[in-house]
C-alpha cells in the first residue's frame, strides 16, 4: 500500500499544513503487528524517535491519547497516578478506531474524530525531531515534538517502561 511518491492527504496532514507546520513524509511498507519497531527498522530511524499514538481509556471508559517512544511501553499505573485517575488501560482496537477515526496501526494524534486529552512521555520532548503516524498505515511524518504540545495541548508525563 505504501507508495514511494507523495502520499495522499490525510486529516492529520491537512491539519498540519493548515497550521503551517513543516513536516517530512516517510511512507513505508506496512506490516500487520509490526508496530513502531518495524517502521523504525525499515526507515532506518532510531525506534526511540518513532512515537506511537496509543488510544487508552480511564476507569469510566473516557478515551485519552498517550504518545510513547516506539521502543517503550506505558506504565498504566504510573500514568493513572500522575493524571489523577483510578486506572488507565488500552482500548480494544474497534473502540480505539471509533474514538480516533483512524485504523489501529495508522492512528495519528492529529485531527482525531473525537477531542481527547493527550499525554506525551516527557523524554520525547527532548528529542530534536520525531516520526509519528501521519494518519494512515505505513506512513509517518517527521516533525518537531513541540508541535504535539502546541497543537494538541499534550501534557508531559513520566510513564515509560523498557519494552
Amino acid at each position: 500500500m505504501a507508495k514511494k511518491d507523495k502520499v495522499s492527504e490525510t486529516p492529520a496532514t491537512a491539519l498540519l499544513r493548515q497550521q503551517g507546520v513543516s513536516f517530512t513524509e516517510h511512507p513505508y511498507e506496512y506490516l500487520e503487528h509490526g508496530g513502531a519497531q518495524h517502521s523504525a527498522q525499515v526507515l532506518g530511524i532510531d525506534p526511540f524517535a518513532v512515537v506511537k499514538t496509543l488510544i487508552m481509556q480511564d476507569q469510566d471508559a473516557k478515551p485519552l491519547v498517550v504518545l510513547m517512544h516506539g521502543n517503550r511501553k506505558v506504565s498504566t499505573k504510573n500514568l493513572a497516578r500522575q493524571i489523577g485517575l483510578k486506572s488507565v488501560e488500552p482500548c480494544v482496537p474497534e473502540v480505539a478506531n471509533r474514538h480516533s477515526g483512524y485504523l489501529v496501526g495508522g492512528t495519528s494524534p492529529f485531527a482525531t474524530r473525537r477531542a481527547m486529552p493527550v499525554f506525551i512521555e516527557e523524554t520525547i520532548l527532548a528529542l530534536p525531531r520525531i516520526c509519528i503516524n501521519g494518519g494512515r498505515r505505513g506512513y509517518l511524518v517527521g516533525l518537531d515534538p513541540q508541535v504535539c504540545v502546541q497543537l494538541l495541548g499534550a501534557k508531559p508525563v513520566n510513564c515509560a517502561l523498557a519494552e
